[in-house]
């Protein structure tokens, strides 16, 4: 296997691997966790190569055994062993590809989650506050925490807007694919003809932003605070705790009004201004390196429709990789995970294709 790269992640996740037991690094200590943490994101790849070394130490073992056998059934026994040690490093090489692969910096990331509803009124709002429920299904089966930033319901239970924060492990990289266009087709429970309308709901997933990833200036910021307000303008808090963030610079505006605590709603505005601009300015660098560059999955242009969910046919279809799945009942309990498994391996195909689309 001639590939430098996985060479030097081996011979670099040794030296790590030897600092973290030799005694010249502070057990437990900044320079050691952070050795620590290096050493365990190279150990995939890393063992996966120890594996493939050591089949290729005993294939050249074979090989060599195999010229000086004159025994008949030795040298079929040594040609087995060639053949099955290829096949294995034929296996592992396929392997060391995908850990090759380039890692998208966000996927630990939590996650900015924005669902709003689309063309077709309160059938429109209804869907959007019925994919909410069913991300939250996923979100409690995967242990993720979901946190209520902003929300804007209608009186019949719909919702025009919600914006979480979904916490946990690789919470970014199970949720990245949903960003784009959501179309259902059904017949709405105010349809007295029994007619299939088509409505549609927009979901937009964003990494959660570090400080250090987007600097924002105390002048750029524009901040009202004003009183919360429920469905049909009805008041939930008295006092002034919602706030609204405009920053100037980028026309942004974000509104958190879902804690009682001006402070708390001031964080968690903050926490989705920093996300929505990592996205902007990320979102900006790629166009200007190519205007007409997008991925097969998930980092296309959002106002294209990515699933149609089709309920008298109890249908879910993704556009994107032409996968119908029906089970529409258990998907929109939260069983998405047939649905974005195929969507990572698609955008690996992709990948491994040297593809852009």
């Amino acid at each position: 296997m001639n590939n430098s790269k996985i060479r030097e992640i081996y011979e670099k996740y040794n030296i790590l691997t030897l600092k973290l037991s030799d005694g010249s690094v502070t057990a437990g200590g900044e320079e050691w966790t952070k050795i620590a943490k290096e050493q365990s994101e190279l150990s995939e790849p890393a063992e996966k190569y120890a594996e493939y070394l050591a089949e290729e130490k005993k294939l050249n073992l074979a090989e060599e055994a195999v010229k000086d056998e004159n025994d008949a059934e030795m040298r079929a026994l040594y040609n087995e062993e060639i053949y099955a040690c290829r096949r294995r490093m034929e296996e592992i090489e396929g392997e060391l590809k995908i850990l090759l692969l380039p890692r998208d910096k966000n996927d630990d990331r939590n996650c900015i989650m924005e669902i709003r509803g689309g063309a077709g009124g309160e059938e429109a709002a209804l869907f959007a506050a019925q994919l909410y429920r069913m991300y939250l299904y996923y979100c409690e089966k995967h242990r993720l925490k979901v946190e209520v930033v902003d929300e804007n319901s209608t009186e019949l239970g719909g919702i025009k807007e919600i914006v979480l924060n979904i916490a946990g492990k690789d919470a970014y990289k199970q949720l990245k694919f949903e960003s784009g266009v959501h179309r259902v087709q059904r017949v709405p429970e105010t349809e007295s003809q029994g007619r299939v309308h088509t409505s549609t709901a927009t979901v937009a997933v964003l990494p959660e932003a570090e400080d250090v990833d987007v600097e924002i200036r105390d002048e750029d910021v524009r901040i009202d605070v004003y009183r919360s307000s429920g469905a049909g303008g009805q008041k939930v808090n008295k006092t002034e705790t919602a706030i609204r963030l405009t920053h100037y610079p980028t026309g942004i505006v974000v509104t958190c009004q879902d804690e009682r605590s001006q402070l708390k709603n001031k964080d968690k505005a903050f926490k989705v201004l920093r996300s929505r601009l990592y996205d902007y300015y990320n979102n900006l660098s790629r166009g200007e390196q190519d205007a007409q560059r997008k991925s097969l999955v998930g980092r296309g242009d959002r106002s294209e429709r990515i699933r149609t969910y089709n309920f008298p046919q109890g249908r879910v279809t993704d556009h994107r990789i032409g996968l119908s799945l029906y089970s529409i009942d258990g998907f929109m309990m939260g069983d998405l995970d047939e649905m974005t498994e195929a969507l990572a391996v698609a955008e690996r195909e992709r990948l491994l294709a040297g593809g852009e689309d």
